[in-house]
């Protein structure tokens, strides 16, 4: 993007209407971008990345050629023309523009208008190359720079790389046990670890199995399956089969860490809303010298038998305030899977939170509509 001053990387300039504004007035911001093929990527296909931050800011976007008008409210408009920056400056160093991207534009622009102001930015927080804060980021060799998508990721990936334990708790599709796999990953490559060890609880989900055919291994792969997929996300299939050959990686199912001491090793417990009170202490007192450990889980998905503690709640509670361990708690709106998600789990989280005050209504076909 060339400024109007004619140096470089500072972002696009900027034309605004004549004259000062009210808050119910309407702005127009126009950017022209330098490169034509990034342009293109920052509009997205069918111009949806546009779309999409139109209906999000709630204003209107004109893409043509490597010109963009943004028009709306002063503030939403300014926060549009941050996010546009920012997607162009990810577009140049190579970085993916999906539609999360955008929307972990959005947090992140969003913080630099309201949370960190410019002369207030902390000074071991990276900047982007407006100046602006920049959410932090994992990097692996298969996938390159993954940045946090909202403040309650960043805060996780900076929780994981202070803290020998990290509680993160949350509803499902927040990025908990994919994070926690690429940063376990990140450090693998490093050499800052020498072994990856990622173990769930056997527990059905509420369902009834019964018997499962096969060896030791092919019995426990179907409940640590979602390990293995973010494991191929991060890592070379190649690379992950020959860990997991000579023992670097190990994935395993809780009951099997008993009795053992983990040394030098990254350990990641998923689904640890599932665990007992005897399994979680079990877990947490494998920790050995220059390892760390991940604890994820989702309190609202427990299929433990009933009057059975979470070994995850009682965990945290426990643990609350104790040096060297780091607990994050994602939201319903810190979800990044899919849009639909996030309005599912929230959706869930106000019948669960309605269910006790007789807001229920017991025709739902006369229920009125919103």
């Amino acid at each position: 993007m060339t400024p109007a001053d004619g140096s470089a990387g500072r972002g696009p300039p900027r034309t605004r209407g004549p004259g000062s504004r009210g808050p119910d007035e309407t702005a127009e911001i126009a950017l022209t971008f330098d490169d034509n093929r990034l342009a293109s990527l920052v509009f997205g296909q069918y111009d949806q990345n546009v779309a999409h931050i139109e209906r999000r800011l709630g204003v209107t976007a004109t893409a043509l050629g490597n010109h963009l008008v943004v028009k709306g409210p002063p503030d939403a408009a300014e926060l549009a023309r941050r996010v546009f920056e920012k997607l162009y400056e990810r577009a140049r160093e190579g970085g993916p523009l999906t539609l999360g991207e955008v929307d972990g534009a959005i947090q992140e622009a969003t913080m630099q208008g309201s949370l960190f102001p410019q002369a207030e930015i902390p000074a071991e927080r990276p900047a982007d190359g407006n100046g602006g804060p920049r959410f932090d980021q994992i990097a692996t060799r298969r996938r390159g720079a993954v940045r946090a998508r909202n403040a309650a990721q960043d805060a996780y990936i900076k929780a994981l790389r202070t803290n020998e334990l990290v509680f993160a708790e949350g509803p499902a599709g927040t990025g908990k046990t994919w994070l926690a796999v690429g940063h376990a990953v990140s450090l693998l490559e490093q050499g800052h670890a020498e072994r990856l060890i990622l173990s769930r609880p056997a527990v059905e989900a509420g369902e009834r199995l019964g018997f499962l055919p096969g060896d030791m291994r092919e019995k426990v792969d179907p409940y640590l399956r979602p390990i293995y997929d973010a494991l191929y996300d991060f890592m070379e299939a190649r690379h992950v089969d020959r860990g997991l050959q000579t023992g670097i990686i190990e994935i395993a199912p809780l009951a099997f860490m008993r009795g053992r001491t983990l040394t030098n090793a990254v350990v990641l417990l998923d689904e640890a809303q599932n665990t007992t009170s005897m399994q979680m202490k079990m877990f947490l007192t494998r920790l050995g010298e220059n390892s760390r450990m991940i604890v994820t889980g989702d309190p609202s998905q427990i299929d433990l038998p009933p009057g059975q503690k979470s070994g995850l709640v009682e965990a945290v509670q426990v643990l609350d305030g104790v040096a060297g361990i780091g607990r994050i708690t994602f939201k319903d709106v810190d979800v990044v899977r899919h849009d639909l998600v996030r309005r599912i789990v929230t959706a869930y989280e106000r019948a669960a939170h309605g269910e006790g005050d007789g807001d229920r209504n017991p025709n739902p076909r006369r229920r009125p509509l919103a």
